[in-house]
């Protein structure tokens, strides 16, 4: 998503530092559509994706010039994240004891052929989701000198890891498709086509089970929201919005609704009919419904009184600096800021994910 103030709530926990060496599950039926037991044994998480899911990326190349981790190398445990806490695949990772590779780039978006956001702070585009596939595939080709072994990746097989995708927020939202601001010519449709095209290369180096997360529900964002509903006049990550703001939100609900459409669509296609990836299995996760669920029932998920509206943490809409929290503690915000979803919901979200993985989900389809 778009780069945020961070926020740094503490250092890293014993549990999470030790979560990677929890058991596993043994789930050892194939997939199928409808599964009740989807992937066999569950030991390794491999996330792609935005600052949704970004756990350290972005910092690392805002600490190195602007260049990437080189490859073999696990990029670390971070609580200083655009949530302002733990990311939902580390609580995944922590839940489960599954080892996580996190690729994410905090202000991602697919290709930036098709969009192109331009950093400062390392010099030139916001890495892209292209760049993170390359990286994992370097890192699964690194041998190590002294070892003359891989020793990123010691437990990878094709029937004991997971490879989620959640990229859009940005090549959906403003300075992108929702401004009309896409390159080459380029649709809503070449997005999607981005998102299978480096499936392919998963696929090619050993992917054969997916969770592909739809677009959040970014109409119900303060960034995004409409007037009375916490929807904001302006934001640092958009100083110029226009002034209709209920026609930006409804253009975002549509833009949403139309990716998770050719989502639910496309995926079994490319599956059953044209065959693209024999052999693998996806899983399709309605991210929009079980993040709509959790803001229009929260008590189960955020402490009492909840605030689904508005948003823990705000800066100033001309300089993004001058930051201020709220009084109250961050566990009663669906928003950590205009756009991000708080640590609380990321802990929601990273439940259902093993849900998901579990093959148990309601907010799955399994192919």
């Amino acid at each position: 998503m778009h780069l945020a103030a961070f926020l740094v709530l503490g250092s890293t926990s014993t549990v999470l530092a030790n979560s990677q060496h929890w058991p596993s599950w043994n789930k050892p039926s194939p997939p199928h559509h409808g599964s009740k037991s989807w992937i066999p044994n569950f030991k390794n998480l491999v996330a792609f994706g935005d600052s949704y899911t970004d756990e350290s990326r972005l910092s690392w190349f805002f600490g190195h010039n602007g260049t990437g981790p080189p490859a073999g190398t696990l990029t670390p445990f971070s609580n200083n994240t655009a949530g302002g806490g733990v990311t939902w695949d580390r609580w995944v990772s922590e839940y489960s004891g599954a080892a996580l590779y996190d690729y994410a780039v905090a202000g991602a978006v697919c290709d930036n052929n098709i969009i192109y956001r331009y950093l400062a702070g390392i010099n030139g585009p916001f890495p892209d989701v292209v760049y993170e596939v390359n990286s994992f595939v370097a890192d699964t080709k690194f041998v190590n000198a002294t070892t003359n072994t891989n020793t990123l990746y010691t437990n990878r097989k094709s029937d004991n890891t997971v490879y989620s995708m959640w990229i859009g927020t940005n090549d959906l939202g403003n300075g992108a498709f929702l401004t009309d601001s896409s390159l080459n010519d380029t649709t809503i449709p070449d997005y999607v086509d981005c998102i299978f095209k480096r499936f392919d290369t998963l696929y090619k180096n050993g992917a054969r089970y997916f969770v592909l997360m739809n677009t959040a529900p970014l109409e119900l964002s303060p960034l995004y929201g409409l007037p009375g509903k916490g929807g904001l006049a302006a934001s640092h990550y958009w100083p110029d919005k226009p002034a209709n703001i209920t026609e930006v939100s409804y253009k975002m609900k549509e833009y949403t609704q139309l990716v998770n459409d050719i989502y639910a669509y496309r995926t079994p296609y490319e599956l059953l009919v044209a065959k693209r990836y024999p052999g693998a299995s996806i899983a399709v996760m309605d991210m929009n419904s079980f993040m709509s669920d959790v803001y229009y029932n929260p008590a189960p998920y955020l402490s009492s009184p909840a605030n689904v509206t508005g948003q823990y943490y705000l800066c100033d809409v001309a300089t993004g600096s001058q930051c201020t929290s709220s009084n109250t503690t961050l566990d009663h915000f669906f928003w950590y800021d205009e756009l991000h979803p708080s640590e609380q919901v990321d802990k929601a979200i990273a439940k259902e994910f093993i849900n998901v993985v579990k093959g148990t989900s309601k907010y799955a389809t399994y192919w």
